[in-house]
């Protein structure tokens, strides 16, 4: 006599909410302000902006780009912001920071414009292995973004999720 083999997980009222889905393809880059300053470490204002003007920013059309020095040079606030404005016109974001930093952004961003009713009133579980660079930062924003709306929120593999939240309504 052979029984069935019913997927429960399948048959859930489940929601997966996948960061993966939400990845966006476009290039990331690094900008180094270290390559526009005298040996790496000084900053000369003319020689600076002239560089600047002449570098071509086209080459970072559609990119997310982060804006960082990779010397130990202390430079002034405003070379960071005027890099950041010969990129802006052709960078699809640009921040001040690493690349660590400029996932954490990108993902911020997306996060903030997803519509989080799907959610509502239902258990979710946040997918927790990923084949993508997702940063833990996103996780951590998923979770704020899904609490009000979901009924609970789990962490992992349906097989063998962590229960993070439940709701008191």
């Amino acid at each position: 006599m052979s029984q069935e083999i019913i997927n429960k997980v399948a048959n859930s009222v489940l929601e997966v909410f996948d960061l993966e889905d939400y990845y966006p393809t476009e290039v990331r880059t690094q900008i180094d302000i270290s390559q526009w300053l005298y040996e790496g470490f000084l900053l000369k204002e003319k020689d600076f902006r002239e560089a600047l003007k002449n570098h071509d920013w086209s080459q970072y059309q559609n990119h997310y780009v982060a804006v960082y020095c990779s010397t130990d040079a202390i430079i002034p606030a405003w070379a960071s912001i005027l890099v950041t404005i010969h990129a802006a016109p052709f960078a699809k974001k640009v921040i001040s920071g690493n690349l660590a930093n400029l996932e954490s952004a990108i993902y911020q961003d997306l996060l903030e414009n997803i519509d989080y009713n799907v959610y509502k009133d239902k258990p979710v579980i946040i997918k927790g292995c990923s084949k993508k660079p997702v940063p833990e930062s996103a996780y951590v924003l998923a979770a704020q973004h899904l609490q009000p709306f979901a009924k609970s929120i789990m962490y992992g593999e349906a097989c063998s999720a962590v229960p993070l939240f439940k709701s008191k309504k």
